[in-house]
């Protein structure tokens, strides 16, 4: 299967070609021109495999939590790259795709959300895929819920902004990376979950975009 794969949830802007298991991959810091960028890449790197976009068959993409606007340029342009072709798409966990890109066993994937608040979820590896212990929340830093039992691994940069957050060992580094989009969409796009174009949403997880002028006074 060929399919391309986009990932612009946060401040980094990744485009993937997975072509029957091989990959290549771009990525730049984009700040707030996601948009400008994606297309382009994709471009650059279709050139470089010397594919035609034709030829893909499917197309993923980073559905969320993270930036609402990052997280609408990724859909948006998956659902106009698979309307356009009549192909499916496939939207890909922001949080499971930090896992897949820590190489860890257990990982308790954190970004920061603004507005005082982070997304988390955890995930553990099982059987050579990802087993979701703790579904994507919106909370506090302070209410970060850690999992029971050893090994678990803070990746992302919820820890970068709020410190360890009670876990062991962090790594705050981490991002989502179209090339873990692709890793995970590739089985499932293989077993037909791939969908309408129209279908693909992201996934928000909390629907405020941004504080009141009251409640950004200090208390």
């Amino acid at each position: 299967m060929k399919f391309a794969a986009f990932e612009t949830s946060g401040e980094w802007c990744s485009v993937a070609l997975w072509l029957d298991g091989e990959i290549l991959s771009m990525e730049e810091r984009a700040g707030h021109g996601h948009s400008e960028r994606v297309l382009p890449m994709l471009d650059r790197i279709a050139a470089q495999a010397r594919i035609p976009l034709a030829a893909l068959e499917a197309v993923a993409f980073g559905a969320g939590p993270g930036s609402f606007t990052g997280l609408r340029i990724a859909c948006g342009v998956a659902q106009g790259f698979a309307f356009a072709r009549g192909i499916p798409a496939i939207g890909v966990s922001t949080l499971e795709a930090i896992a897949e890109d820590s190489a860890e066993e257990r990982v308790l994937a954190c970004v920061d959300a603004r507005m005082g608040e982070v997304y988390c979820s955890a995930h553990e590896r099982r059987q050579g895929g990802w087993h979701e212990v703790m579904p994507a929340l919106c909370i506090a830093p302070s209410d970060l819920p850690i999992p029971a039992g050893d090994g678990w691994v803070g990746c992302g940069n919820g820890f970068a902004a709020y410190g360890s957050m009670g876990c062991a060992r962090v790594v705050p580094d981490i991002h989502p990376t179209a090339v873990a989009i692709a890793r995970l969409a590739a089985p499932r796009l293989a077993r037909g979950e791939g969908v309408d174009a129209a279908l693909a949403v992201p996934m928000y997880v909390r629907d405020k975009v941004a504080l009141t002028e009251s409640e950004r006074k200090p208390r």
